[in-house]
């Protein structure tokens, strides 16, 4: 019986010590729980931490990439407007070098057809000298021979010669000049003689000794005249 009981009293024993070892290693998983729980959480904590960190590391990269590309844009444009205003600046330069150009050339063109205009006209002038003392053979060989004679054919013709001839002249421009009767112009006349004649007024030409011409506003040959009073 006493065996029994120390029996007995022993299973109790190993009983209260598995029960004893159950309680703490329940405690141990409980506490390791406790710990895994706390660990996690730690974790959540750091990893939240770490997100926001990134957060804001992504947000200030964004900003300063914002700043970066507003920056750049504005470096751009500021870059873009000066060279548009470099060459607004040059097209002006060019623009104003190629109207001083076709002024200068406009001028050139105008002084070289005056200039060829006068050497035409003095061509022309002087053409016409030659040919005046050729009419004046005409109009004195008409002076000497008779009205008989200048009905003969021979005379016709060289009168036709000569009206031919001071046509030409006239349709290139070469006026006789007008003097018997008119007032002396010393631009258009040459007085070579002087005289008195109370039926004209003063300074009236009253003779014409050799006649002038004139070409456009040139005067080829000025007038031989007679002055009176």
């Amino acid at each position: 019986m006493e065996d029994m009981d120390k029996a007995v009293e022993i299973m109790k024993a190993a009983m209260e010590k598995e029960k004893t070892m159950n309680e703490k290693s329940k405690d141990a998983m409980d506490q390791n729980i406790e710990d895994q729980k706390k660990q996690m959480s730690e974790d959540v904590v750091a990893e939240d931490i770490s997100c926001e960190a990134q957060e804001v590391e992504v947000e200030t990269a964004t900003e300063d990439h914002e700043k970066s590309d507003k920056s750049g844009k504005a470096f751009f444009k500021n870059s873009k407007a000066k060279e548009m205003a470099a060459k607004d600046q040059k097209i002006e330069e060019l623009t104003d070098r190629l109207m001083r150009t076709m002024a200068e050339f406009d001028n050139y063109r105008k002084r070289t057809e005056k200039e060829k205009s006068m050497m035409y006209d003095m061509g022309i002038k002087s053409f016409v000298e030659k040919m005046l003392p050729i009419v004046d053979n005409f109009e004195r060989g008409f002076g000497t021979i008779t009205d008989k004679e200048k009905e003969s054919a021979f005379a016709q013709g060289i009168e036709m010669i000569y009206r031919q001839l001071l046509s030409s002249l006239d349709e290139i421009g070469v006026k006789p000049i007008d003097a018997v009767g008119k007032e002396f112009d010393p631009n258009l006349h040459n007085a070579v003689m002087h005289g008195e004649d109370d039926s004209l007024g003063d300074n009236i030409v009253s003779d014409e000794f050799q006649k002038g011409y004139v070409y456009k506003d040139m005067v080829v040959r000025h007038s031989m005249v007679k002055v009176v009073n």
